[in-house]
């Protein structure tokens, strides 16, 4: 059998890596048995099961320690049992949990302001999770056309290779046939063009579009930071037409890219924004982000949620946000990714035949490898550094923007070893 990423799984308790089959641990094989018992099929699982974590560290249920150099896919920035976090966490446990949205709460406003400090917006909205971000922003961009502009617009206008969240809308967002099978129908309103071409752009929108939402760096979609000239074209092209400008800074905001948002690289004025992943360091927490003017289109009882904007979740939020200001994460972030993009740049001169491109902006990298890059991946596993497999040729680094430059130096060395293991794929 495989599963939908591929990694070969063998009920006799052998599981694959660096391939060939080894024999699995007992402590990995009775939780692979378990799961398999108890939990829905719809993830494809890497041959781990962790067990606890430190800064940029994690160990499995074996006791081996690996590198991470995905942080919970960008979600723990802070790196894993951050101490300041952990003591705000314990702390506000026991003092008060959740009362939901029908109360004023401090820890909540706390978060707004330190939130809203960061850009240029002048409201903020708390949720749970990226894909209920996005949802927010999108009814939010809808509501504004119609209550506020007096405007039947309601379409939303994406680009190639996007990826916005797995709800129907965001579905129907990202436009991707392989995540949307068998979900049909999805919801109507969306409509996509071809990332970087601004004629295709300037066609699509009509009179019933209420806004453009892109990714200034396209995340799942291999770490592809967008054009700057391009993306100036789409914020002039929205203001020339009277449309709400959006950026996704789900995975690449929050001091990822070497700035506190990815949309700061390019001067842009987004009327909103879509946050979570590393908002509360691991704790589902989602928000927007909006103008004073584009927030009139949410009014009381427009748009709700239970749970987002809790008091154990604002309280570590709000207390991770100052710290991302405090020391200065996204300018590390900015001087790591500097120095290990030009490593790996090196090692691509060093391996032409191997390695394609390397892009991506501050500690949120991608490297295209020239062919099927899984055994690559898995001899890096093996090695003892967790990074992700996109689209099966891109290795994307998402670390903790707490890890240290040896740790790079170190996944950049073993990089070079398992190309070498596997350079005859190269021939």
């Amino acid at each position: 059998m495989s599963d939908k990423h591929g990694i070969k799984k063998a009920l006799t308790g052998k599981i694959r890596k660096n391939g060939r089959y080894v024999v699995a641990s007992q402590a990995f094989i009775s939780v692979k048995e378990r799961e398999e018992a108890l939990l829905c099929r719809t993830y494809g699982r890497y041959p781990l099961a962790l067990e606890r974590g430190k800064g940029a560290r994690l160990w499995d249920i074996d006791g081996k320690a690996y590198v991470d150099l995905l942080a919970g896919i960008a979600v723990a920035g802070l790196g894993h049992c951050h101490e300041e976090l952990c003591l705000v966490a314990r702390e506000q446990a026991g003092r008060l949990w959740h009362v939901s949205n029908l109360f004023y709460q401090n820890n909540q406003l706390d978060l707004a302001e330190r939130l809203l400090s960061t850009s240029h917006h002048a409201r903020a909205f708390f949720c749970n999770s990226g894909a209920e971000a996005n949802e927010a922003a999108i009814k939010l961009a809808r509501r504004y056309m119609s209550r506020v502009k007096k405007r039947d617009a309601a379409e939303i206008i994406t680009l190639g290779d996007c990826f916005h969240g797995r709800t129907l809308a965001t579905l129907a967002a990202t436009g991707r046939a392989e995540m949307s099978e068998g979900f049909a129908p999805l919801p109507e309103g969306f409509s996509q063009v071809e990332a970087g071409d601004i004629q295709a752009l300037e066609k699509a929108v009509g009179p019933h579009t209420a806004a453009v939402l892109l990714e200034a760096v396209q995340g799942e979609g291999g770490v592809v930071p967008l054009d700057a000239g391009y993306l100036h074209g789409v914020e002039a092209l929205c203001r020339e037409r009277d449309i709400l400008f959006i950026c996704d800074e789900v995975q690449c905001g929050l001091c990822r890219t070497g700035k506190f948002w990815a949309f700061q690289h390019y001067d842009l004025k987004p009327d909103i924004i879509s946050v979570a992943k590393s908002l509360a360091n691991g704790l589902p927490m989602g928000a927007i982000l909006a103008t004073e003017e584009v927030s009139a289109g949410f009014g009381p009882g427009s748009h709700a949620t239970t749970f987002g904007g809790g008091e154990l979740t604002s309280a570590v939020a709000a207390k991770t946000v100052e710290i991302l200001l405090r020391d200065k994460m996204a300018e590390r972030a900015a001087a790591l990714g500097r120095h290990v993009k030009l490593a790996l740049e090196g090692l691509r001169a060093r391996h032409p035949d191997a390695i394609r491109e390397v892009r991506g902006l501050g500690l949120m990298l991608g490297i295209e490898i020239a062919a099927n890059a899984r055994e690559i991946w898995e001899d890096l596993l093996e090695r003892g550094f967790i990074c992700n497999l996109s689209h099966e040729k891109i290795l994307r680094l998402l670390p903790p923007l707490v890890i240290e430059q040896d740790d790079l130096d170190a996944f950049v060395a073993a990089l070079e070893q398992s190309l070498l293991n596997v350079s005859q794929k190269f021939r």
